[in-house]
């Protein structure tokens, strides 16, 4: 998968690579689904969510240049891959969930695996989380018509938030910089996530959740 699908489409940060080399992807993934885990696509986890495919997984975590001693806020825990790869690299991890089930699957896998370096809690993601703001970075898993004001409070001077921007359908993958002149924006590459939904994303929820 690393090299196939990471190396050979350009992700280069040696870091990256190696914490995506370490973390078993299948464990993260229901089990009637583990033979697609390595695979180039997006997986259902349930709850009408997804585990992004692992080149996105790869480029966001890339563009967040993570470093060690960096405080994270991730907004949809999902699976909970993606916050492993960020706990690997980061010295704290928040992340926040909307639904239960989906948060405590993915409390048990991280347990399993022994990252502590994590707290998960299920609420709003548009509003992030004050109580341990703010933070050297910021990624959004889901996709908002524009980016969350409460998120951007959020940012450290310094810091970096990546976050899907557009309809429903489709998106462009924003990053936000913030220094002490304000914030600055810049596209990166087209995508489409599922909606974040929440007081400052998507009003509906998806219908007929289990």
């Amino acid at each position: 998968m690393v090299n196939q699908q990471l190396v050979a489409r350009g992700i280069r940060d040696a870091r990256v690579l190696e914490a995506m080399r370490r973390i078993p992807r299948h464990l993260f993934i229901p089990a009637e689904l583990q033979d697609q885990a390595y695979e180039d696509h997006p997986v259902t986890i349930g709850c009408h969510q997804t585990i992004s495919q692992p080149y996105m997984v790869a480029l966001m975590t890339e563009l967040l240049a993570l470093q060690p001693h960096d405080k994270v806020l991730e907004i949809g825990t999902g699976s909970g891959y993606q916050t492993a790869v960020l706990a690997a690299l980061a010295r704290y991890v928040v992340t926040l969930e909307r639904y239960a089930p989906l948060a405590e699957r993915a409390q048990a896998v991280l347990t399993g695996l022994g990252i502590k370096n994590v707290e998960i809690h299920v609420g709003d993601g548009t509003l992030g989380y004050p109580e341990k703001a703010p933070y050297d970075a910021i990624l959004v898993t889901a996709a908002a018509p524009r980016v969350p004001d409460a998120l951007l409070e959020q940012l450290a001077v310094g810091g970096r938030l990546l976050c899907p921007v557009g309809a429903r359908d489709y998106q462009k993958l924003l990053k936000v910089t913030r220094d002490q002149e304000g914030f600055h924006y810049s596209e990166s590459i087209a995508c489409v996530f599922v909606p974040l939904v929440g007081r400052q994303g998507w009003e509906e929820d998806p219908p007929n959740i289990e």
